[in-house]
């Protein structure tokens, strides 16, 4: 299995530290055991799990800005996804789960402390309602139901200069009509992520005024 992530690491252009596959992969089994439980994810092979979670979430690494201690808000984080790869993958990043179930929240928590991610830090509230202390450059979403609704909850969480990125299937031409008023789509990029032959696409959204 970890050939599967090395190799397909590689395809991506992302590098993976010595410590960080073993990582990823513990990553996997802690959502697994968790999953019993804590209803996370309906996927559960093996196999498809380091195709559609680890490298699927790896795959925007090229794609979001290249800058040391980057500050990141992964919103709708739930079982962790794109959060804790990025996290494992760029330990010089600063990553923020925003997730307001609880259940999910926990199991987010217990993540950080057995993987010993010092960058992560949970944070139970609906995105809508949190205020962080210090505005993020880039506020991520992998599953949000539309991306005006990722953008009416998410876009304060942002600075000014900051983006909002959208991890999508088909290309979402109706959603990206329907962005609120001062919002408008920076790129599309075509994400080609190995093992998956859906396609994948994200989404990056700026300030009309950025």
């Amino acid at each position: 299995m970890n050939d599967i992530l090395a190799a397909g690491a590689r395809a991506l252009g992302v590098d993976l530290d010595r410590d960080a596959p073993s990582r990823l992969m513990a990553y996997l089994s802690l959502l697994r055991k968790w999953n019993r439980t804590h209803n996370l994810t309906a996927i559960v092979e093996p196999e498809k799990m380091i195709t559609r979670h680890l490298l699927d979430s790896l795959s925007v690494v090229p794609h979001l800005p290249v800058k040391p201690k980057l500050r990141v808000a992964d919103v709708g984080s739930g079982g962790g996804l794109p959060g804790i790869p990025l996290a494992i993958c760029r330990p010089d990043w600063r990553l923020t789960l925003i997730d307001s179930n609880l259940k999910k929240a926990a199991f987010l928590c217990q993540a950080v402390i057995e993987l010993a991610l010092a960058n992560v830090e949970v944070v139970c509230a609906r995105s809508e309602s949190y205020r962080p202390p210090l505005a993020f450059e880039v506020a991520i979403s992998r599953a949000y139901s539309s991306l005006r609704n990722f953008v009416l909850q998410g876009r304060h969480l942002v600075a000014p200069a900051g983006r909002l990125f959208a991890m999508k299937a088909a290309y979402p031409k109706d959603e990206i009509d329907s962005l609120p008023s001062g919002i408008r789509m920076f790129d599309a990029v075509r994400l080609h992520v190995p093992g998956i032959e859906a396609e994948r696409c994200l989404i990056i959204m700026e300030s009309v005024d950025a």
